[in-house]
C-alpha cells in the first residue's frame, strides 16, 4: 500500500521511494534549475533498502514517486539457516522465513527477538534486539 505520491524535487535526502517495484532511501538529491522554457532536472541517488544497492536517477522535476508505507514488526527466531532464517511474528504467531544481512549472522541465533520489515509486502530482518 502506497502512503502517498511525491514530485522529485520533493524527494529529500532519508526519504524512503519505490524505483521499479524497489524501495529506496534517497542519500542525495541534485536539482537543476534550466532556462527560460525547461523544466528542472533532478538526479537523485538512492541505496536500497532491503537489496542494499545503489541507484542513481535523472528524472525532470515533476515526475511523481511512490513513498511506500514501512512497517517495522518483532519476531522470534526459530531456526537460523545460510542466508534466511525461520521467524515467528509476535503479533500474528505466523512463521515465515525471512533473509537477513551478512552483517548480522554472527548475532542472529534461535530464540533471539529481532526487528523486520515489511516494504511492499516484502519482508526482511534488520537488526537483533
Amino acid at each position: 500500500m502506497v502512503l502517498k505520491l511525491i514530485d522529485g524535487t520533493e524527494a529529500k535526502p532519508g526519504t524512503t521511494i519505490l524505483v521499479d517495484g524497489e524501495a529506496y532511501t534517497v542519500r542525495s538529491n541534485d536539482i537543476s534549475k534550466t532556462g527560460k522554457h525547461g523544466a528542472s532536472k533532478c538526479r537523485i541517488e538512492a541505496i536500497g533498502i532491503l537489496s542494499g544497492k545503489k541507484k542513481v536517477i535523472a528524472v525532470p522535476g515533476h515526475e511523481r514517486f511512490e513513498v511506500p508505507m514501512i512497517s517495522k514488526l518483532k519476531a522470534q527466531v526459530l531456526t537460523v539457516g545460510e542466508e534466511t532464517a525461520s521467524v515467528m511474528d509476535l503479533e500474528t504467531f505466523e512463521t515465515m522465513d525471512l533473509p537477513y544481512p551478512e552483517e548480522l549472522k554472527a548475532e542472529i541465533a534461535p530464540e533471539k527477538i529481532v526487528e523486520y520489515w515489511d516494504v511492499e509486502g516484502k519482508k526482511a530482518i534488520r537488526r537483533v534486539l
